[in-house]
């Protein structure tokens, strides 16, 4: 998976390609998952309309936050926990935000078994109203579509911080940008054309 999907597309951070060699990525999906479908290029189910995001994607948006460890990261949209583990081996403080409470649930459960000591914090909460009690944070990753950037999160960025968010329509392609806070306001930078479930 990280040499046929990831590596090779692109994303050379040692650090990146590291996390995803030590996460185990079976554990965060459905059960009755095969292990060919659990490391499967494309994203997959975990209940109640979610999906926990294909690899290359999940690697592409850390890497377009372009952060070392230490970094304070808001993630919206827990899910089952994967990239959320992903981003806790990366060596970044987490906080993590899914509005599903069994999914919350489950992903707490999913990260403890797999990453016991992280500086992660999983919380059943909205997304788009982010977590002003942690703010600011020096990134903040978005795993669902939004119409728009939520103003809330723009705001609870440290100066120099960058957000990654998928944005367009509900049902269908949207855009990957990166807003990067300034002094002065934000800078918006347009990525990859890619596919999401839409931010609830």
């Amino acid at each position: 998976m990280v040499e046929r999907q990831i590596a090779a597309r692109g994303i050379c951070d040692p650090l990146i390609l590291s996390a995803f060699l030590e996460v185990p990525r079976h554990l965060f999906v459905p059960d009755g998952c095969d292990l060919v479908d659990s490391y499967g290029d494309f994203p997959l189910p975990v209940g109640l309309g979610q999906t926990v995001s294909q690899p290359f994607i999940v690697a592409l948006m850390i890497e377009m936050m372009d952060l070392g460890p230490g970094s304070r990261i808001l993630e919206i949209g827990t899910g089952s926990g994967y990239q959320t583990a992903i981003l806790a081996r990366m060596g970044f403080s987490v906080v993590s935000l899914e509005v599903l409470v069994p999914l919350a649930v489950r992903a707490a459960r999913n990260l403890r078994l797999v990453a016991p000591d992280a500086d992660v914090r999983v919380i059943a909460a909205d997304g788009r109203r982010g977590w002003p009690p942690a703010a600011p944070y020096e990134g903040v990753i978005v795993s669902a579509a939004a119409s728009s950037v939520p103003p809330a999160l723009s705001e609870q960025l440290a100066v120099g911080g960058r957000m990654v968010i998928p944005v367009g329509p509900r049902d269908g392609t949207q855009q990957l940008l990166t807003v990067t806070r300034l002094l002065s306001g934000t800078e918006t930078r347009p990525g990859e054309l890619v596919r999401f479930v839409p931010l609830v």
